[in-house]
This record gives C-alpha cells, structure tokens and sequence, in this order.
C-alpha cells in the first residue's frame, strides 16, 4: 500500500531490511525524506538516539503512526520535535486495513478519530454476539468494524473456527475494546484479553498507563494483571524510568489524577525494558510469567524491586 501510493505520485519509498535508528536518522537526512509512517516505539527510539539531536530533519512534514496509541506524553514530544503540517493516527488491523483516522493526533490525544472511507465501525457490549448491541456514549465496549468496505478481508484460511470467532452477521469483532466521545471519536482502551480483573472490577491497562505516561521520570511504562489469592488479579506497573523515583512518588502522582481508587497500582517494577513484539506491541504475557530484566540501579533505592502499596 505504501509503495503503490509513492508509485501514484511519483514519490520515493525508502526501505530498511530491520529497523536501525541511526540508520533511518541518517536516511531521513540524505534523502531529505518528507513523511514518516512508523509504530511508536520506533518514534520513541529515534527520538532517544543519541544522534537525533543533531541531524537535519527538517525535510520532514507530515507523521503518522499505527500498530499501537502513542501515549500522551511521547506524542507531545514528537509533535514538538518535528512540528508536522499532518499527523495522523490511523487504527486499523490485517483483517481490515483502516478501522478509523484521525488526521489531527497532536490537537486530541488518544484519538483514533472516525471511521475511515467506506468503512462503518460501531461500539458494543462487551462478551456481546449482537452487533446491534450498542454501549451508550463514553461507555466502554468491544469495537466491531463493518466487512463490507473494500479492505475487508474475507476469513482466515482454512480456519474456520477462528471465523466463528470473529465474523459475524456481516461484522468483524476485534477483539479491541474503546470507547467514542460526544463527536464521535473513536478512544482505544486495550484489548479484552488484557483487561484485568481485580476484586470483581475491570481494570484497562491502557488507561493507567496514560496516566503514568506522563510523569516526568517515566520513560516507557506497561501495566498488567499479576495473580493474587485476594484480588484475584493485582494491578501491576512495569515501569522503566530515566532515574531514581519511587514507588510512593508514583503512587502519589496517580492519586492526583482522575484515576479512581481501586485501579490504582499496588506494585512498582522497574525493568531495563518493555518487552515488545517485532511491530512494538507490548508483549503482557512476558511480563505477567516474568520473562523482563529488572533495573538494578532501582535495587536499594526504593524498599523493594516491587512495592507493594495500600
């Protein structure tokens, strides 16, 4: 797709065999690229590089970014950085290309905007089978797009039970869950497989890692559910940070916060890194089985490796 749209405006498409950041900061610098399409992890890597402050990229004009939201605070930074004329979020899958854009990321963080051409999304109960099902506005639910839109795949092949899971009455269920505004803007808030249960209430990780985004000593953070013979399920932070900060700043930074009581954490990580899959998705199962680093300038500086709050 992103070669076929170069070929029709007679453009230049620049590829890597892997993702280097010293490389592609050189490549946007001699080939005076003027857009960039990226996950933003790969943002988040240029933008660290030890290089990046002092390469030229002013060539650059237009941003967008897909495979995962890009947290308030990171999309801030990269709207500062380069000061696009467009940013874009686009939320889509390879079942169906686009779901939804939103052409104006830096002025509605967290929006993935309307559904795009030819496409019909919609927002349904949770554990719904009926995509008439609808949640009322602001409330959270499963997002379902339409099969009907020139993008749409047909069904998996030879795989037949994971089309019963999917496909159904001409609508494709993702398996996301969001949630859309007064304007009808569409906001992701993780996946249903992602969604921790703790003492009987549902907890998105999405939501608290918005919030933790946003301290100034947290570089990237990750939330999952750890098992808990109480709760059942014990909201955890995975947090990597650019210095000492401790498990009580945070807590306190999420107290003021509009986040309520009970999602709160109540264990602090700190790890070297996020383990993320090939396209930057945050790989939850890794750290729920405890397949991660810990960060061991944090060991002494705080009580513990993990905290637990109350």
């Amino acid at each position: 797709r992103s070669l076929l749209s170069m070929a029709l405006i007679n453009g230049c498409f620049i590829c890597q065999s892997h993702f280097d950041a010293d490389e592609t900061l050189m490549l946007i610098e001699c080939e005076r690229v003027t857009a960039l399409f990226l996950v933003p992890t790969l943002y988040h890597d240029l933008m660290s590089h030890e290089s990046f402050s002092s390469r030229d990229l002013s060539s650059v004009r237009k941003l967008g970014f897909a495979g995962a939201p890009m947290e308030g605070g990171l999309l801030q930074r990269v709207n500062e950085a380069f000061n696009p004329e467009l940013f874009v979020n686009h939320y889509g899958s390879s079942e169906i290309y686009t779901f939804t854009v939103e052409p104006h990321a830096s002025e509605k963080p967290g929006s993935a905007g309307k559904a795009g051409v030819n496409q019909r999304i919609r927002v349904i109960k949770i554990g719904s089978k009926d995509p008439e099902d609808h949640v009322s506005t602001g409330e959270t639910g499963e997002i379902i797009a339409d099969l009907a839109s020139d993008e749409a795949f047909k069904g998996y092949w030879r795989r037949t039970d994971a089309d019963e899971k999917v496909l159904r009455d001409g609508w494709y269920f993702t398996g996301d869950i969001g949630w859309l505004d007064n304007h009808g803007d569409l906001f992701l808030a993780g996946r249903i497989d992602d969604m921790i249960i703790t003492g009987g209430e549902n907890v998105s990780p999405a939501e608290i890692e918005k919030i933790l985004s946003a301290h100034p000593e947290v570089v990237e953070v990750a939330v999952a559910g750890l098992a808990d013979e109480r709760w059942g399920q014990q909201v955890t932070a995975f947090i990597k940070a650019r210095k000492a900060v401790s498990p009580d700043e945070l807590d306190v930074f999420c107290r003021g916060s509009a986040l309520a009581d009970f999602k709160r954490p109540r264990n602090y990580v700190f790890v070297t890194a996020i383990p993320k899959s090939p396209v930057g998705k945050v790989l939850r199962r890794l750290l729920v089985s405890g397949d991660y680093e810990v960060d061991k300038r944090f060991l002494g500086k705080t009580e513990n490796e993990m905290a637990t709050l109350a």
